[in-house]
């Protein structure tokens, strides 16, 4: 770690994996850890170069190493040069601004820094060893079911994967939307959780949709709809009963699966299930992740906010969130709850990520067949 410049840092970070997306995981996070020991983070960087004997390996253009990349510093991306070098390896170079004073205001009953913590539920996991045992799950789980890779629309991220459950005719549809912050995660990292579902007699659709801030908010919420939308209409050539649709999401996915049943567009839902999600996102216009996501334009927000919003009719409606998530993510849920007169949230045991493990049993699979009334 050096200052190269007058009030900007230069931070080195090396993996010697071999594997392309593991050695980007590992400097990356290395990386993250320098900017947060240095009090700065992934809004504070200024440009990095990436130097490897196979630069085209580490190419954004592909899939993996995008995501790979967003796990660890989300949307924020600064100009990346891509290097040659002759020894093995990935070294990681990154120049960062200096921070600046934080203002001296309360959101919500926070500090900015405070609020920042609440607004963080990376901070309740060791989020390289989650990522990395997501992708292995859901990789095994893929392998040893038959699921279709379906698009709903044109664009690169605008598909899903449905698994059906094995002998079942017209099978109720169950939608599960991914979380990561609007900005990060794929379909295939949560393939594992529908295990529950799919046993209990419900095809499981996992769509994803673009990630921001290359796509808008309100695009993402066009694609969701878009997604349900392409279910019913292919109900029949896939064997689905497009009368049992089931909507659920996680994290910025519930934000995303309130804001499409909210949407004049979307099909008739028979039931929700919105797992510790984002339904207020003015407080979010305040951090530089709401900032990077034009959050800060306070209409705006509130136009995106479900919170706010009338209530779907002719659904039922579940709420649940994790027992270690932040104050502030429990108050989400328990106000969204309250103002569309929905039960008061499940508490499931776990923290923000963990607590989707009970999808496949446990109380967060009960409240999810109760809620669907298909006990």
């Amino acid at each position: 770690m050096s200052a190269s410049e007058t009030n900007v840092l230069e931070l080195v970070a090396e993996s010697a994996e071999a594997d392309p997306v593991e050695a980007l995981r590992e400097a990356l996070s290395a990386l993250l850890d320098g900017m947060i020991a240095a009090g700065r983070g992934p809004h504070h960087l200024l440009e990095m170069s990436w130097s490897s004997e196979q630069p085209a390996a580490f190419h954004l253009s592909r899939h993996e190493i995008e995501l790979a990349y967003r796990e660890v510093l989300i949307g924020f991306r600064p100009p990346i040069r891509l290097l040659p070098k002759d020894e093995p390896g990935l070294t990681v170079r990154a120049r960062l601004a200096e921070p600046g004073p934080l203002p001296d205001i309360q959101v919500g009953g926070y500090g900015l820094r405070e609020l920042a913590r609440q607004y963080s539920p990376r901070l309740q996991a060791d989020m390289k060893a989650l990522f990395r045992q997501w992708s292995r799950d859901g990789a095994a789980f893929r392998a040893g079911h038959a699921g279709l890779d379906l698009a709903y629309g044109p664009g690169r991220f605008e598909t899903l994967d449905l698994y059906r459950p094995a002998g079942v005719q017209r099978a109720p549809i169950f939608v599960f939307v991914h979380g990561g912050y609007w900005q990060a995660s794929d379909k295939i990292q949560h393939a594992q959780f529908a295990q529950g579902l799919l046993d209990a007699g419900f095809a499981v659709a996992m769509p994803n949709y673009g990630l921001a801030p290359d796509t808008t908010l309100e695009e993402s919420i066009a694609q969701t709809v878009a997604a349900l939308s392409f279910l019913v209409q292919e109900a029949e050539a896939l064997g689905l009963d497009p009368a049992q649709l089931h909507l659920c999401g996680h994290s910025a996915g519930a934000h995303l699966a309130a804001m499409a049943l909210a949407s004049p567009g979307c099909p008739p839902v028979s039931s929700a299930l919105l797992l510790s999600g984002l339904y207020h996102l003015e407080p979010l216009g305040h951090l530089p992740i709401g900032r990077l996501l034009g959050l800060g334009d306070i209409e705006r927000a509130a136009r995106l906010s479900p919170l706010g919003r009338p209530r779907p009719t002719g659904m039922r409606l579940g709420f649940a969130v994790g027992e270690g998530e932040s104050e502030a993510f429990k108050q989400q849920s328990a106000a969204l709850a309250a103002a569309w007169h929905a039960p008061k949230p499940q508490i499931c045991p776990g923290h923000h990520f963990s607590m989707l493990d009970g999808l496949n049993g446990g109380v967060l699979l009960d409240l999810a067949l109760q809620t669907a009334a298909r006990q």
